[in-house]
């Protein structure tokens, strides 16, 4: 029997616009074993308004399930915990406090998924709960606040799209109170439009099997199999009994189906409007059900990082070399960029994870160039910001922005005020900004490491007796780098 070691828990949390669940795992053999589990009904979108404010009420549910969530996965490494939020994160007005409240009473950060990451870790864990099947997988999940259709084949995804509509979003627009066969034909309509523009695109690279995820999709699963009305699949034939039935009950609080959770009455017309929808721009014939979702394709994720798996360097591989970025010098940049950051990460007290949006903003400084050479760090900031790129959450890829923004000349106040502790903020940035002058010349000549001495408020470069009278351009541009550092409030010296 496979002993359990008490450091081998790991946990993650979905932050969802109808629940919040919470899951704690023990890794046994490189695999997740689950230990635990808790949900609660938080309903985010039902208190998110127009203008993109939260109700008091809903905020204080947020905040009060979320010590509950803390509370569970205390003890846990940080480094083994992730949290994230879906598609009402993204929408929320001045999230900034809202999201430092949150993290606080979860005590760990809360990253905010883009709508395509999301996609991809839905993926992620429906086909680790379904197996490494060879055929090609249309995956569906219909979360609170948004729907992700995504196409892939074994483990891996390979067409990932977020639509902004849900079940919350969807009832409480088309069904606040009372279910109606004009509302359904409305709320359906609506839904085929929003799928229309991904439709050719995913026809086209077809699949072989529908699979349906997470608490929309599964619910009505079960009120079809329960009521008598499948034999396990979904299917039209079963989706019209399902809402001719809903609109003959007609009020949402008169509904009383098998299989039904009462917290799942309210937003079950609105999903499954949704679905219907799907089921028609599609042409599906049936669909099957995953109880794999959003929290397990985080669990694999997280595994893979911990196992230095980890999706987001081939992410940033793949990204670069999309771009046309000059690999000799991302090397160069790189490769110096970590040497700087191993002389002072214990005396700085950088978590690791510093160094590794380092090297990778080391290895896109360069990718504005494909945009133009004036401006450069200007066009690769806006790139990052707004690519698709796997594994990133929303902040962290405008962390690696700002670092290619800030990587020469003033450094942006922007950068030295946002969010974070400022002083690690400017120390992260010096050691990029060294290791982008010191190859200013992009291999012209052999650069040697210099020796690192660190400092409370800089760095002391110390390079081989007599190099840099040999090489005074590059002395030229230290200069010129030491000023501009010391306007950020650090101090460079070099000899």
């Amino acid at each position: 029997m496979t002993s359990v070691r008490s450091d081998s828990e790991l946990a993650c949390i979905d932050l969802g616009s109808n629940s919040f669940h919470l899951v704690v795992a023990n890794e046994i053999e490189g695999q997740p074993a689950v230990l635990d589990r808790l949900r609660d009904r938080v309903a985010l979108a039902e208190g998110l308004n127009a203008d993109g404010s939260l109700d008091d009420d809903v905020v204080e549910r947020a905040l009060a399930s979320l010590a509950r969530f803390g509370q569970r996965a205390s003890g846990i490494p940080k480094d083994r915990l992730r949290a994230v939020g879906t598609a009402t994160f993204r929408r929320i007005r001045d999230g900034g406090v809202f999201l430092e409240r949150a993290g606080d009473a979860l005590g760990v950060p809360i990253e905010i998924l883009p709508g395509k990451e999301e996609a991809r870790l839905i993926y992620l864990g429906v086909a680790h709960t379904l197996g490494d099947d060879r055929g090609r997988r249309m995956v569906v999940d219909i979360g609170g606040g948004s729907t992700e259709c995504v196409l892939g084949e074994r483990f891996e995804s390979d067409t990932e799209e977020s639509l902004s509509m849900g079940c919350v979003t969807w009832s409480r627009r088309f069904f606040p109170k009372v279910m109606t066969r004009r509302a359904f034909d409305q709320a359906e309509l609506e839904a085929e439009q929003q799928i229309e523009p991904v439709q050719a695109l995913l026809h086209r690279r077809g699949w072989d099997q529908a699979v349906g995820a997470s608490g929309t999709i599964l619910a009505v699963a079960d009120v079809l199999e329960q009521q008598g009305w499948s034999d396990g699949a979904i299917t039209p034939a079963g989706l019209k009994r399902l809402r001719d039935h809903l609109i003959d009950v007609k009020h949402v609080d008169a509904l009383d189906l098998k299989g039904l959770r009462p917290d799942r009455c309210g937003v079950l017309a609105g999903g499954l409007a949704i679905l219907r929808a799907v089921f028609r721009v599609f042409e599906l014939k049936s669909m099957i059900t995953s109880q794999g979702s959003l929290r397990e394709g985080l669990m694999y994720d997280l595994l893979g990082r911990i196992r230095h798996e980890d999706v987001r360097e081939r992410a940033v591989q793949a990204f670069g070399a999309r771009m046309g970025i000059d690999e000799a010098q991302a090397v160069r940049v790189r490769d110096m960029v970590r040497h700087l950051f191993a002389g002072c990460q214990d005396a700085w007290q950088l978590p690791q994870t510093e160094g590794e949006n380092l090297a990778w903003a080391a290895w896109l400084q360069g990718v504005g160039l494909a945009v133009s050479h004036s401006g450069y760090p200007k066009h690769g900031a806006y790139l990052i910001e707004h690519a698709d790129l796997p594994g990133f959450s929303i902040d962290d890829r405008r962390v690696l922005a700002h670092l290619v923004r800030n990587q020469r000349r003033t450094v942006r106040k922007d950068f030295l005020n946002g969010p974070g502790k400022k002083k690690a903020r400017r120390r992260t940035l010096m050691l990029l900004r060294l290791a982008v002058t010191l190859h200013r010349g992009r291999g012209a000549f052999d650069i040697p490491l210099p020796n690192v001495r660190v400092r409370e408020d800089g760095l002391a470069l110390r390079f081989a007796r007599g190099w840099l009278a040999a090489h005074p351009l590059t002395e030229r541009d230290l200069i010129t780098e030491r000023v501009a550092l010391e306007a950020a409030g650090l101090r460079l010296t070099f000899e």
